[in-house]
């Protein structure tokens, strides 16, 4: 009976082995950036489920990166301590979220601001105080977007900073050149008018055309400092865009426990 009880123990410690990167050594360097999209409760039906992080898990993830010390930063803040402008924290970090949905104000941003954080959202210009457009409503339900009088609220408040996330969430590689810069400097230049600010990063919608030379080039001389895709990993800090590429990202799904949380802030990567 023991031996058998041994053997199942042993069985579920490969499993656990196999299910999580525990055993890899820490990432002591660079900088952490999670990647969010919507906030709350999945509606019926959806899809992308995954995508939907429950308040009290986002609190909790939130909470634990302010208890363990880590320094949230916004773009520009990041951009002004490789300038020498401010001065690096031990533990730097970015929390970034894609698309602009209006849960990001009504569930993520009261978080944010109540425990003192700062986070990042990359905005589709033509959807704002509209809809999820790109999405097939039979399978990802159409939700509002944020206002504008929210987005300025929140940038208003130090908290937040913005990026673009093209106009109308195009998948870059599948249109034309001229159509992919369209979308990456007409945004960039909408919200910017809108916002009166420079918008220094850029995220690629899908992460689509992270890894394209020629639409990459495209962000690159768009004039963003920062261009984000989807790979999963921790970037080096400083960051080299030629040298490292986009800057890696680590998705936080709906489904995520609080130790593949820790080991995607330790490890890179949580699972396989």
């Amino acid at each position: 009976m023991i031996g058998a009880l041994a053997a199942v123990g042993g069985l579920a410690a490969v499993g656990a082995s196999l299910r999580w990167n525990w055993w890899r050594p820490p990432v002591s360097e660079g900088i952490p950036t999670l990647m969010y999209h919507k906030f709350g409760d999945p509606p019926r039906g959806s899809t992308l489920a995954k995508l939907w992080v429950a308040a009290a898990d986002f609190r909790r993830q939130m909470r634990y990166l302010k208890e363990r010390g880590y320094t949230t930063l916004t773009f520009t803040e990041l951009r002004d301590i490789e300038l020498g402008k401010l001065q690096r924290p031990a533990k730097p970090c970015l929390v970034t979220v894609d698309d602009g949905y209006e849960n990001n104000y009504t569930v993520a941003y009261p978080i944010v601001k109540e425990l003192g954080l700062k986070f990042n959202i990359f905005l589709v210009y033509e959807t704002i105080e509209s809809y999820n457009s790109w999405h097939n409503p039979q399978g990802e339900h159409w939700i509002p977007m944020m206002t504008w009088a929210q987005i300025r609220e929140m940038q208003d408040s130090g908290h937040c900073e913005f990026g673009s996330h093209t106009m109308r969430h195009k998948n870059l590689p599948q249109v034309s050149l001229e159509d992919a810069k369209w979308e990456i400097e007409e945004s960039k230049k909408k919200i910017e008018e809108k916002l009166g600010r420079e918008m220094v990063g850029f995220a690629y919608p899908y992460g689509a055309g992270a890894y394209d030379p020629a639409v990459r080039a495209l962000a690159r001389n768009a004039g963003y400092r920062y261009d984000f895709g989807i790979r999963q990993g921790i970037s080096p800090f400083p960051w080299d865009p030629e040298k490292h590429g986009p800057i890696k990202r680590l998705f936080i799904r709906g489904d995520d426990t609080m130790l593949d949380f820790h080991l995607q802030m330790t490890r890179g990567k949580a699972y396989f």
